[in-house]
């Protein structure tokens, strides 16, 4: 069978990384392969069109020149500053709608000004999970520099700057970047060097141009489906906060009678209920201050939880720390199943949080940062409490009695001891933690399911730009 006449799914057997998980995207698109292939020579990269170079990135550039950080802006030679936060890292090009501002010597700006094509390197920074590395397309019409943290790589008049910067993108994709970072006290850096040293098959500039368009075309396509799903998930957030509040303010019955609440924030309350201080209806633990040194043999190592531990809408306890203090002090700090723990501080949407604690550890034991509300069991769940706390309501209160500072917000015992807690009897508590429960587990497998087909698309997205940047597909024609 010549490569003419074979599925997509076919070409280049035996091809690894960025080869199959191509092919598996031309097969799913149903677009053709290029009529002959020749090896590449180069692992990731497999079979290309037989008509394409393989070449070192360095042939595609004229200069890789590093950024420059500059003064405080003060009005004179100021101009806009790119930096690594200003990468956009699904379109690959640079967003300034915030931009920084740096006072630049003309001279500079003269020698390393940005024009319309440049690419920008990431140079240093990344983390675990986004090495340094990544490569946008500047295409602004404003003067600017890149920061020190970047570099501007000028593309050769013989190649496009969009499929470059497109051809860069599956690299990144697929960590060739990270062959060539090197660790320096926390910070990565990348050999620009070194990574420029890579081998890549390319095509001409007008076949390059040609493919440029087709993804340009069909990533607008994908990122908008991306759109419309990520807003329905904003959407099915915000119905189950409206649920979660409606329900712990006004019940369930839409028709019962209500009366003021006499607290601000929470507004009308069914008339049955009642309104109390949560100090009237519980009692606050306060964690241990880490840090102490205590000496003596009567000392025991406990399980505890910190901040990190208390997260956005669940508990993460894959990483729980331990501590050392006297064994009569340990009960004093220790969680109870049926506790509502929340955090001091943080962002605004996280501030008024309650995680019931399960007993999940036993014998754990919580920092100063976290308090533990204790519920008195014949008057208030904890469910019920939970779900207050983390309510519209319960965060509009938290907030608006919070100590601020830019977005963060806290909060101290003092303040969530007088939260005025709304309080139906207990049959009709757990009635309103069964329906909300009930509520959001469809909400959030609603949610669980877009976000996977959202996922798909991204994947789908970095697969198609890889088949085509890497020949694994044939889009001339597409774009005719």
């Amino acid at each position: 069978m010549t490569n003419a006449s074979r599925p997509s799914s076919e070409i280049g057997n035996g091809m690894t990384g960025t080869a199959k998980h191509a092919e598996r995207a031309a097969s799913s698109r149903r677009l053709k392969s290029y009529a002959a292939y020749k090896d590449s020579g180069v692992e990731w990269l497999g079979k290309i069109p037989v008509h394409w170079e393989v070449r070192r990135l360095r042939s595609t550039v004229t200069s890789c020149q590093n950024g420059v950080w500059g003064d405080e802006p003060g009005g004179v030679n100021d101009v806009v500053c790119v930096r690594v936060a200003d990468f956009n890292r699904v379109t690959f090009r640079v967003e300034i709608e915030e931009p920084t501002m740096r006072a630049i010597d003309t001279a500079v700006v003269v020698a390393r000004g940005l024009r319309p094509g440049d690419l920008l390197l990431e140079k240093s920074g990344g983390g675990e999970n986004q090495p340094v590395g990544a490569v946008v397309l500047f295409d602004h019409e404003v003067p600017a520099v890149c920061s020190n943290f970047v570099a501007r790589v000028s593309v050769a008049s013989g190649h496009d700057p969009r499929y470059q910067t497109y051809l860069h993108a599956t690299l990144y994709a697929q960590r060739i970047n990270t062959r060539h970072i090197k660790q320096s006290t926390g910070i990565q850096n990348l050999d620009s060097s070194s990574y420029l040293s890579e081998s890549v098959g390319l095509p001409t500039k007008a076949e390059q141009r040609t493919i440029a368009n087709f993804l340009d075309r069909e990533t607008v396509q994908i990122d908008g489906l991306i759109k419309k799903k990520e807003r329905l998930i904003e959407l099915l957030k915000e119905q189950r906060a409206a649920l979660i509040t409606r329900a712990v303010t006004k019940g369930l019955d839409p028709n019962v009678p209500t009366k003021n609440s006499g607290a601000e924030w929470l507004g009308e309350i069914p008339a049955h209920w009642e309104v109390k201080p949560l100090k009237a209806i519980s009692t606050l633990q306060t964690g241990l201050t880490l840090g102490k040194k205590y000496e003596g043999s009567n000392l025991a190592t406990r399980p505890y939880l910190r901040v990190a531990n208390v997260q956005d809408g669940y508990l993460w306890l894959n990483d729980i720390a331990e501590v050392e203090l006297p064994v009569h002090d340990t009960l004093r700090y220790e969680l109870r199943e049926g506790d509502v723990l929340m955090t001091e501080g943080g962002d605004f949407d996280k501030l008024g949080r309650g995680h019931v604690w399960e007993n999940q550890i036993a014998g754990c034991l919580h920092q100063n940062h976290i308090f533990a509300v204790r519920p008195r069991r014949d008057v208030l769940s904890s469910g019920f409490l939970a779900f207050t706390m983390g309510s519209g309501y319960g965060r509009a209160y938290f907030t608006a009695t919070s100590k601020q500072s830019t977005n963060l917000a806290s909060t101290n015992s003092t303040k969530l001891r007088n939260l005025p807690m709304p309080i139906p009897n207990l049959c009709e508590q757990d009635q309103i933690v069964t329906e909300i429960n009930r509520e959001t587990v469809r909400i959030d497998t609603l949610v669980t399911k877009i976000q996977e087909a959202i996922d798909r698309l991204k994947e789908l997205r970095t697969a198609l730009i890889s088949a085509a940047v890497t020949g694994k597909i044939d889009v001339r024609e597409e774009i005719a």
